[in-house]
C-alpha cells in the first residue's frame, strides 16, 4: 500500500460504508445489537403511530411469505381484545425480528423497522455514527480540488444519513452530493454501476469506488468503474490474488489526487 495516484479523468469519488468510511465492528457491535434490546421497548412506545403500524403489517406480509420456512415466527392479526393481546403481538413481532436477524435476512421489512429504530436511537443521542478519523479531512480535500463524493451502501439511504447525520464528527451530510443503495441494484452487479454514473451524469469510468469487497470492486470493475480496495481493521481478509490484482489502501489519505484532476 501506500500512495494511489487517482486515475485521470475521475470526477467522482464513490463510498461504500461498512468497512470503508465506518468500521465494521460499529454495524455488528453498536446498530445490530441496539435493535435486539430494543425493538421490543420501541414497538410499544410507537405502536399506535401510523409509521409503525406501515412496518409492523411488511413483516406481517413478510412473515407470511416466509411460513415454510424452518423456525419462522407468523405475527397474528391483533383484534383489539385488550393490553395482553396487544401484548402477545408485540412479542410475536419482537420475535419475528430476532429471528430474521439471527438468520441475517436483509428483507425490505425488516431494513425498514431497523432504520426507524436507529432514527430514534441517533436523534435521541443514544448512538453516534461511526467514521474512521481519515474520512472527513480527505473528503475535505477531495471535495476542494472538484470531486463530487457519493455513498453506495447496501444500508438504506435513511441509515446511511443517519449515521453521517448524527455522526462522531457531528453533522457532515454537506460533504456528500448523493446517496444511494440497493433501490438501484446490487452492488454486487454490474449493471447497478452504469445506473449510478447516469444518475451522476458521468461515464464510468469518470468515477472511482472505493470498498472493501472484492465482488463489489468486480462488478464496478466490469461497468468500465475504476476501483480501490479498502484495508481496514475487522475487515474480511484478502486472498494472494485479490492482494496482488487490486489497488489497496488503508487510509483515505493515501489517495493522491494529481494537480491535473
Amino acid at each position: 500500500m501506500g500512495v494511489l495516484a487517482v486515475p485521470a479523468g475521475v470526477r467522482a469519488i464513490l463510498l461504500d460504508v461498512e468497512g470503508t468510511t465506518t468500521p465494521i465492528a460499529f454495524v455488528k457491535e453498536t446498530l445490530f445489537p441496539y435493535v435486539r434490546d430494543n425493538v421490543g421497548t420501541y414497538l410499544r412506545a410507537h405502536w399506535e403511530e401510523e409509521e409503525c403500524q406501515r412496518d409492523v403489517g411488511l413483516l406481517r406480509k413478510q412473515a407470511q411469505e416466509d411460513a415454510g420456512l424452518e423456525g419462522a415466527v407468523p405475527i397474528p392479526v391483533e383484534s383489539g381484545n385488550g393490553d395482553e393481546e396487544l401484548e402477545r403481538v408485540i412479542q410475536a413481532v419482537v420475535d419475528n425480528v430476532l429471528w430474521q436477524m439471527a438468520l441475517d435476512r436483509k428483507s425490505t421489512a425488516l431494513k425498514q423497522l431497523q432504520g426507524h429504530i436507529w432514527r430514534a436511537a441517533y436523534t435521541t443521542g443514544q448512538v453516534k455514527g461511526e467514521v474512521f478519523e481519515d474520512v472527513v479531512p480527505a473528503i475535505r480535500k477531495w471535495r476542494e480540488a472538484g470531486m463530487k463524493v457519493y455513498i453506495y451502501s447496501s444500508g438504506s439511504v435513511e441509515a446511511q444519513k443517519l449515521l453521517f447525520g448524527y455522526s462522531t464528527e457531528g453533522d457532515i451530510l454537506e460533504l456528500f452530493d448523493g446517496h444511494f443503495d440497493t433501490k438501484i441494484g446490487p452492488k454486487v452487479e454490474s449493471e447497478s454501476y452504469r445506473r449510478i454514473a447516469a444518475s451522476i451524469g458521468c461515464a464510468t469510468n469518470n468515477i472511482l469506488f472505493l470498498t472493501d469487497v472484492p465482488r463489489e470492486a468486480n462488478a464496478a470493475e466490469e461497468a468500465d468503474t475504476h476501483v480501490a480496495v479498502v484495508i481496514r481493521p475487522g475487515n474480511a481478509g484478502l486472498t494472494d490474488d485479490e492482494k496482488s490484482y487490486y489497488s489497496l489502501i488503508s487510509s483515505f489519505t493515501e489517495l493522491f489526487l494529481p494537480s491535473s484532476t
